[in-house]
């Protein structure tokens, strides 16, 4: 009987394909991840990440102008669009003529919406379809790009939610 089993040839026995088979199914799955690489859509690379990456100086300058003015926006996103309020504590500002606000999801970029709002007395209207519920990044910008303002807003929201520093003449909610 033990001759039997030693006349076997190799490939006839279990032990050198369970050997075999951890390196096997590490190329093969080598292989898919491979087509996968290919095949998929690397959605948040951006294809001027360098120019992007010169700007931030820019971008960072008009962060620091609008806290250095002291500006504070106090948002109210509803089905019939969005409205904002916009203060600032230096006496010498003033209020630009339209704002551009930009909702972002932060992994959906299908997602995003861009518009302008109009001022209209005291307040900044336009309007937004209202996106879905969840956490969104929005930013806020004077039309001259001079200054900017960024935060995070997770919908529905109710009430104000405040972009800034604190809102003059802030009411309690």
């Amino acid at each position: 009987m033990n001759q039997a089993a030693a006349s076997n040839p190799w490939y006839r026995e279990p032990g050198p394909w369970l050997l075999m088979a951890g390196p096997l199914i590490v190329v093969v799955a080598s292989f898919i991840t491979l087509w996968l690489a290919i095949r998929s859509n690397d959605g948040l690379v951006s294809e001027d990440y360098y120019k992007k990456g010169l700007a931030i100086n820019q971008t960072l300058a008009r962060s620091e102008r609008a806290q250095a003015l002291g500006i504070a926006a106090g948002m109210r996103f509803s089905e019939a669009g969005i409205t904002v309020r916009l203060t600032a504590r230096a006496p010498f500002f003033v209020p630009p003529g339209s704002l551009s606000v930009t909702l972002s999801h932060p992994t959906r970029a299908g997602l995003d919406q861009t518009l302008e709002l109009q001022r209209k007395g005291e307040y900044y209207q336009g309007d937004l379809k209202l996106p879905s519920v969840g956490h969104w990044v929005v930013l806020l910008k004077d039309g001259e790009q001079t200054w900017r303002l960024m935060g995070n807003v997770v919908l529905p929201a109710a009430g104000e939610t405040i972009l800034g520093g604190e809102l003059a003449g802030q009411q309690s909610q």
